[in-house]
């Protein structure tokens, strides 16, 4: 597994697609919940997170689903957790519970890069 994350509008997906081509990649604003466990990279994927919770998914056992039935995938990921602290209880929660899935998952990748400005730094 392979996390790329960095701020809103920082060129990840370009530079993600530059270190992997040929990845099959699948919106994380329409991805259903089954293709992600399928796909070869995921973009936006904190808009899944956001689908999901909107669903009313239980998300607590996902990240090592996905590990252990995708352990291959590249994720790619706006960091979401800078700033303001949301004044709406929705938004805080989907901030924290993109955060603690990101971690748990950035835990078990080989690989974390970070990317600022299309730069991207390999941070594990």
């Amino acid at each position: 597994m392979i996390i790329v994350i960095g701020g809103a509008h920082q060129g990840k997906l370009a530079y993600a697609r530059q270190m992997w081509p040929g990845t099959l990649w699948a919106d994380g604003k329409v991805c259903g919940e089954e293709k992600i466990f399928h796909c070869g990279g995921i973009y936006d994927f904190q808009e899944y997170i956001a689908g999901r919770m909107r669903e009313g998914g239980d998300l607590s056992a996902f990240p090592r689903r996905l590990f252990s039935e995708n352990p291959r995938i590249v994720i790619v990921a706006d960091e979401i957790g800078y700033g303001i602290v949301p004044a709406e209880r929705k938004l805080r929660e989907y901030r924290e519970t993109t955060g603690r899935v990101l971690t748990e998952l950035a835990a078990m990748s080989a690989q974390v890069h970070r990317v600022v400005c299309g730069i991207g730094t390999r941070i594990k």
